[in-house]
């Protein structure tokens, strides 16, 4: 369990350590299932999720909207200079983290501290957050999991970053992840993500496709080729999103991804973060997503959020949809978990929820749902016939023919003549409402 760490002042008066208390408690500001130090499939809780807390939404955001101006007022938000605003803030977000006991923390460079458009200032500034980081960390036992640079905010990538027309914004976006992974590399980082807020296009009308695409792999291979020298052993990921800021985004959707990393060879250096949120914007279940990394080896990290079904845009609400999530964490045990990643809560507690135990909840809600999940897929796996039902559906290709053709050893020819011998299939039940039961019973 991490230390409690508080700055000068206890931003979250009133609440303590949150602790497992089990399932017959009432207290909720307490662990129901997450319970970090049990085992399940070979490995604690805890190493299994590898809980991440993210910087920018619990720490940043303000509740404001389109619509209406911030309706959160955080407190470490009080003083004018922005080095010691920028560290209050970080006491409040290790005062969270350590109260959460949450091992791992997520951040873009302008969340822990605001930027100017001067480069110089700005990676000093970021330097200067990156010491104040290393002894918190230090003091905490938390862990940076992966760090980021915010491309998409300010005006001047409008048009993008690494695919904008103009190679002057290119090279700013180039000194932004420079400077990034800079602080990534010197706090431990585990990995680095790259999310393309706005690489991708409003129009073809006034678009290079190709020429932009070409460009974001050599912006990529650059940014990879710093780190290594750097020293940086960690893993590179890519959040992939279909739309929203722009109208179609080059990372849309996991498969996309893996296309785009193996057509510019990038695979030997790069996974996959996957958000819930993103891949129902694209249209996607986020098992399909999961499961089509998993299938190419790249499941790498997610960002654990959700949408709302009657609101078509990116709501990022904390994650409570026990069947969704048991199904998800299906897909990660038979994959042998997460590479490199962990679970981290890209999710933002809703614009009316202005305590500041509403965080907390929010929290408590999204790591239970997790470990709750991670538990019942464990049972499902080891317990009921699950795996038998779906490995018994493929029998045919496991001997005789069947097994001939995924060795390649049949032509066309074979195939038809296998058909005329055999006659008509049977028809074979996909069983779909039992696997759906089954789910449901070992909730």
């Amino acid at each position: 369990m991490a230390n409690v760490i508080t700055g000068e002042k206890e931003f979250f008066k009133g609440i303590g350590q949150v602790k497992y208390e089990g399932l017959e408690s009432d207290n909720p500001l307490a662990f129901r299932w997450y319970d970090e130090n049990r085992i399940v499939a070979g490995k604690t809780m805890k190493d299994h999720l590898r809980f991440s807390g993210a910087y920018w939404h619990s720490f940043v955001a303000t509740g404001g909207d389109p619509f209406g101006e911030a309706t959160i007022e955080h407190p470490w938000n009080a003083k004018s200079d922005p080095i010691e605003r920028a560290k209050d803030k970080m006491d409040a977000a290790f005062e969270f983290l350590t109260k959460m006991n949450l091992p791992f923390y997520c951040f873009h460079d302008v969340d822990v501290v605001d930027f100017t458009n001067d480069v110089v200032d700005n990676e000093r500034r970021l330097q200067t957050l990156v010491e104040y980081a290393k002894k918190k960390q230090a003091e905490s036992g938390v862990k940076l999991l992966w760090g980021t640079a915010n491309l998409f905010s300010n005006r001047r990538y409008m048009n993008g970053a690494a695919t904008n027309p103009n190679f002057h914004v290119l090279a700013h976006g180039a000194a932004q992840v420079k400077s990034a992974l800079d602080a990534t590399i010197a706090l431990g980082g585990e990995n680095y993500v790259f999310w393309g807020g706005r690489e991708g296009y409003m129009s073809l009308l006034n678009t290079n496709m190709k020429r932009e695409q070409e460009h974001l792999a050599k912006f990529l291979h650059a940014s990879k080729d710093y780190a290594r020298k750097q020293g940086f052993k960690g893993t590179f990921f890519i959040e992939p999103k279909p739309c929203e800021p722009t109208k179609h985004q080059y990372d849309y959707d996991a498969a996309t991804v893996i296309s785009f990393l193996r057509q510019y060879d990038l695979l030997e250096d790069f996974k996959l973060n996957l958000e819930v949120n993103h891949a129902t914007l694209a249209g996607h279940t986020f098992q399909h997503e999961l499961q089509v990394a998993a299938d190419a080896g790249l499941l790498g990290s997610m960002d654990a959020n959700r949408g709302d079904v009657q609101n078509g845009w990116d709501t990022d609400q904390f994650p409570n949809n026990i069947n969704e999530v048991t199904e998800a964490m299906l897909i990660v045990l038979e994959a042998n978990g997460l590479q490199g990643g962990g679970i981290n809560f890209d999710a933002k507690i809703r614009r009316n929820s202005t305590d500041q135990a509403d965080l907390f909840y929010a929290h408590i809600g999204g790591m239970d749902t997790f470990a709750r999940a991670l538990v019942t897929a464990d049972n499902i796996l080891q317990k009921s016939d699950y795996k038998n039902i779906r490995h018994e559906r493929y029998a045919s290709f496991d001997s005789g023919a069947g097994a001939e053709f995924e060795a390649g050893k049949m032509s066309l020819e074979d195939l038809r003549n296998y058909a005329v011998e055999q006659g008509e299939p049977e028809t074979i039940s996909g069983q779909q409402e039992m696997l759906e039961n089954i789910i449901n019973r070992y909730i």
